[in-house]
């Protein structure tokens, strides 16, 4: 069994581990730009973490480097304490093909700001069309599901509707249901609401909420502060690519460390 370091160099064994998410020495520079600088955090099974901060500060790529749709630079993620970016051979560590990072992204359903369904294809194929060509699932137990998956979501009367008659709060539900539809154990949303109208934004977070109260690991990247100190564990706050500070969202929102999360924090509330 493959061991891997905890943030402290412990070592444990994935089975050991009762960590989602571990993110060890991150970087990734675009160009010259650095993006995301020496980033380390850890996501306990079952636990919620809202990632605040200004546009620009690394929030979204470090959930894509976290879901491989970004390499970095170097450091590592490790997920259910397996590592994303390498793997143990007989002569040693090495690169992981891409093969194994996706089947380790396999674990992860990532809801982004924009919706990107298939304009195509009607809401339920939408949603059953992976199960089907990655999982492997049997057609008829893939639309069964689907259908449950649409029903989670509130949108269960909108199943053969294609995502140009439905609004922005129903395609991003739809989105979310796509998601949910390959069965995975971590849940990355990459600011869902940004892209709708104000008064849409209710329904997304209340689907939202829903996987919170079912003990859904769950890493949230959103500007809707409200709701991050209302159902996160934990909060981090990022600036220029570094974590500056993390905590209860009692402590962030209300008496945080550090003048720059103080002042973030006056302009948006």
């Amino acid at each position: 069994m493959t061991e891997v370091l905890d943030l402290k160099g412990q070592t444990t064994t994935p089975k050991e581990n009762k960590l989602a998410v571990q993110v060890v020495n991150l970087y990734k520079s675009f160009g010259s730009l650095q993006v995301l600088c020496d980033i380390n955090l850890e996501v306990a099974e079952g636990e919620v973490l809202a990632i605040i901060g200004p546009s620009g500060s690394g929030k979204s790529t470090l959930l894509r480097c976290i879901n491989a749709l970004e390499q970095p630079d170097s450091g590592e993620v490790y997920l259910h304490g397996l590592p994303l970016y390498r793997i143990k051979t007989h002569k040693g560590w090495r690169k992981a093909p891409v093969s194994h990072q996706n089947k380790l992204r396999s674990r992860m359903g990532m809801v982004f700001q924009n919706f990107n369904l298939f304009p195509h294809m009607n809401v339920l194929r939408n949603v059953v069309e992976a199960p089907i060509m990655v999982r492997k699932i049997p057609e008829e137990e893939a639309l069964a599901k689907g259908k449950e998956y649409l029903e989670k979501v509130g949108l269960a009367d909108k199943i053969y509707e294609y995502p140009s008659r439905l609004s922005g709060g129903q395609q991003q539900r739809v989105a979310i249901a796509r998601a949910l539809a390959m069965e995975p154990s971590i849940m990355l949303f990459d600011e869902p609401t940004s892209a709708l109208d104000p008064e849409l934004v209710g329904e997304v977070l209340n689907v939202i909420e829903k996987l919170v109260d079912e003990g859904m690991t769950m890493l949230l990247v959103t500007h809707e502060m409200g709701f991050a100190r209302e159902v996160a564990n934990r909060v981090i706050f990022m600036e220029a690519g570094q974590i500056v500070e993390e905590g209860p969202p009692d402590k962030i929102f209300v008496n945080p460390d550090h003048e720059r999360t103080r002042s973030f924090l006056r302009r948006v509330l």
